[in-house]
């Protein structure tokens, strides 16, 4: 599959963005994308060493990037909130938040801080937490607030009676849910903000299929080793058949700084199974497009983070 497709970020010089998991990956690229179009990149991270080797990666191809380094850890509500309210008091306008970190099928369950199963608490849980600490700040940036789906979210369902996976845990579908959960969060998100005014415009995003460490070996998620399907998807790329991180970011990017994103626009790559190719404007999938699946979530998720939007 030919990979000569890009696209041209506006100049973004006076900017504020925020990249949630822009210590490698897919995050990486968007966080160097960004800097490159001279936006300031903030950089909440969970290990201080990858985040410094991060920014110096960045800064070997942009030696001009602004960049600002914080301490996150998304599996925990009490480092979420002390993020938010340092940003608070320093008062700099948001204008971009790209909710692109995640965690994807540790072999046997595990749990956030605050006793959340660990995908749902750190990829959905988490993020509504920050968007909510945020909303200040988003909101006297007028911001896009991009959050980053899978295509795992293709289908599946909400688990209602056991959000937690506590009566049976299966990786995969544990880690389907919380992707269906970020794209109604953001579609919901969406909705909210033209209800009540808040000048925030909310997207949503897929990566496709691309050669990343979500499914390498994580000792920090039980998994020794890499997976068969990362070597699977290491060849893919190799040949042309799936994305690379590179292109991976792009629909992310394209809906974080089009001027033509439209409020709740759902992006991904174009080519067949939205494994790659170049990014476009997709239908959201099925289980995103029930507005009562998203308004459910949306309360559930805030009783169990203990946020409030507004």
């Amino acid at each position: 599959m030919p990979r000569s497709h890009d696209l041209t970020i506006p100049d973004l010089t006076g900017r504020r963005a925020l990249v949630t998991g822009a210590s490698d990956g897919v995050g990486l690229v968007i966080a160097t994308r960004l800097a490159a179009a001279g936006a300031q990149v903030l950089m909440p991270v969970r290990n201080p060493r990858k985040g410094a080797a991060a920014a110096e990666t960045i800064r070997a191809r942009h030696p001009a990037a602004r960049l600002e380094l914080h301490d996150l850890d998304l599996s925990s509500l009490a480092s979420v909130a002390a993020l938010g309210e340092k940003l608070r008091a320093d008062g700099e306008p948001i204008h971009v938040l790209v909710n692109n970190a995640g965690v994807m099928t540790p072999p046997e369950r595990q749990t956030t801080a605050d006793g959340f199963e660990l995908q749902l608490g750190t990829n959905h849980l988490g993020h509504v937490a920050l968007t909510a600490h945020l909303l200040p700040l988003l909101r006297a940036g007028r911001a896009r607030v991009t959050s980053q789906a899978s295509v795992a979210a293709r289908r599946g369902s909400v688990h209602w009676d056991d959000l937690n996976g506590e009566r049976g845990y299966d990786g995969m579908r544990a880690y389907r849910q919380s992707k269906i959960a970020v794209g109604l969060f953001a579609l919901e998100l969406a909705r909210r903000s033209r209800a009540a005014g808040w000048g925030i415009t909310s997207t949503l995003s897929h990566p496709g299929v691309a050669p990343t460490s979500l499914l390498a070996a994580r000792p920090e998620v039980g998994r020794a080793q890499d997976t068969r399907e990362i070597r699977l998807i290491r060849w893919l790329s190799a040949h042309g058949l799936a994305g690379t991180p590179e292109s991976a970011a792009l629909p992310a990017l394209l809906a974080a700084t089009s001027p033509d994103a439209r409020d709740g626009a759902f992006f991904g790559p174009g080519g067949p199974g939205g494994a790659a190719g170049a990014p476009a404007e997709l239908r959201p999938w099925r289980p995103l497009r029930s507005a009562q699946d998203a308004a459910r979530l949306w309360e559930v998720s805030l009783r169990m983070t203990g946020v409030a939007f507004g």
